[in-house]
């Protein structure tokens, strides 16, 4: 690991003003991500700002009856909070299926949303990566693609998003509430949040240099049935194959989202329309634009068979 100096935050603005001051510098909460990056050094900042300080670790109600979630609360009392429990269990599911106990204690709900992809490519420095040296080349385009992308790719990447908690956000049509270097604020809708890989990989989020996360908000709760289905080599502690995170109303309409087949969490509208005709139906506009390789192909089957399973448990 490279040396680097160290500060705690006393507030916000501290935090961005910080940031501002030096390119090189990192926000660290959890560090559940961030630090195994260092250590391999994946991620080499110059300066860690310690934000655990500011108070942003509490979930509390929207006057239009949501919830506002702060960006240092820590998985595990998210996925606890009666509240999400009872109106979005979708999430508390999500959460639950991501990672270890050990992890989701440290874990926050913005350094979730900014974890970076496990691609073993990404992981080696030893092998080319746009992600991790921007122009270098991808490794994984014509290597062992098995757990990658079969659809959103480009020729410069086919990494995945790994986060379950994003997936199941990006259903609920959260809003991501940030400050941004100069002082001024902005809601991101988790949709825009997101890029996909196109030519510049490396870019996986639209937040600017600097920009800090203070929020996830939640918007009032829609009903229907919350369900959360992750398919994967094991039991526990691993990323997805492919995941559904879906909410179903009895009349068959709902939203979904998949995981472990983009490089953002995956969902497209008129896929939700669909669900009322079934698994088939939605998949195939889910999957219109899959570019699979021959050791991924098996993915475009498993989101149908996945979603056949998310609608029959719907129906009961």
């Amino acid at each position: 690991m490279k040396a680097f100096t160290y500060e705690r935050a006393p507030s916000v603005e501290a935090a961005v003003k910080a940031a501002a001051s030096n390119p090189d510098a990192k926000f660290i909460a959890g560090g559940t991500n961030l630090l195994d990056l260092m250590k391999l050094e994946i991620e080499h900042p110059t300066h860690l700002i310690d934000v655990n300080g500011l108070g942003l670790d509490k979930i509390d109600p929207t006057p239009d009856g949501g919830l506002r979630i702060g960006a240092l609360v820590r998985n595990t009392a998210l996925a606890a909070d009666e509240r999400v429990r009872r109106d979005y269990g979708l999430l508390s599911r999500a959460l639950v299926a991501g990672a270890s106990g050990q992890l989701r204690n440290k874990a926050t709900t913005a350094g979730n949303l900014l974890q970076r992809t496990r691609c073993p490519y990404f992981y080696d420095p030893n092998q080319p990566c746009n992600k991790r040296q921007p122009g270098s080349g991808c490794s994984a385009i014509g290597g062992f693609t098995r757990q990658h992308a079969v659809v959103g790719t480009s020729d410069a990447c086919i990494a995945t998003h790994p986060s379950d908690m994003a997936i199941a956000m990006r259903a609920l049509d959260a809003v991501v509430e940030t400050v941004k270097s100069d002082g001024t604020t902005r809601a991101i809708p988790i949709a825009d949040f997101h890029r996909l890989p196109g030519e510049t990989p490396h870019i996986e989020t639209v937040l600017e240099a600097g920009e800090f996360i203070t929020t996830v908000v939640l918007p009032p709760p829609v009903g229907g049935r919350h369900i959360y289905r992750k398919v994967r080599d094991r039991a526990s502690y691993a990323f997805a194959l492919v995941s559904v995170a879906a909410v179903i109303h009895p009349d068959g309409t709902g939203s979904i989202a998949l995981g472990g087949v983009a490089h953002k969490p995956w969902r497209i509208e008129n896929a939700d329309r669909e669900l009322k005709n079934g698994a088939k139906a939605a998949a195939a506009v889910l999957m219109a634009d899959a570019r699979p390789t021959a050791q991924n192909r098996f993915k475009v089957d498993l989101v149908e068979r996945t979603l056949g399973a998310v609608i029959a448990e719907a129906r009961g």
